[in-house]
């Protein structure tokens, strides 16, 4: 029995690591997290749920959907246990990069986590949300 993907929105300054760069790669592991909150996201993200890229600080805006490869375990960057990193590839482009103004200004995403939460690096987001930010930049999986 298949069990339903869960989403999220990762955001990365692009300046240190950028959707380009995540395709370049074709993989990496999600490091450098030291929010409980952020790190509680990692550890309930599971293999194949599908994520937004979104480039923080500069263009504030998502511009790709990347995949959960591998499971949390420890941040290979630090020697302390309690932070862990998850690894993505990236899917798709967003055809049109859906911007932090555009969805602040739809009704429908006035809950998302982006919008309740914006200090938050690794948010949850609910499939309607998901949905809503496909349609919005004019991309389908």
């Amino acid at each position: 029995m298949t069990r339903n993907l869960s989403f999220w929105l990762m955001k990365s300054e692009p300046y240190k690591y950028s959707w380009d760069d995540l395709k370049r790669d074709g993989s990496t592991y999600w490091d450098g997290v030291r929010n409980y909150g952020a790190r509680n996201n990692l550890k309930a993200m599971k293999k194949e749920d599908l994520s937004f890229y979104y480039h923080s600080n500069e263009g504030k805006e998502i511009v790709g959907i990347s995949k959960v490869i591998k499971e949390f375990y420890q941040d290979p960057t630090t020697d302390d246990d309690r932070w862990v990193v998850v690894e993505i590839e990236p899917i798709k482009d967003m055809k049109t990069p859906v911007s932090l103004a555009m969805v602040k200004a739809d009704a429908a995403l006035s809950g998302m986590a982006l919008v309740t939460q914006a200090r938050l690096s690794v948010q949850p987001v609910t499939r309607s949300e998901f949905k809503r930010v496909l349609s919005m930049g004019n991309t389908s999986l």
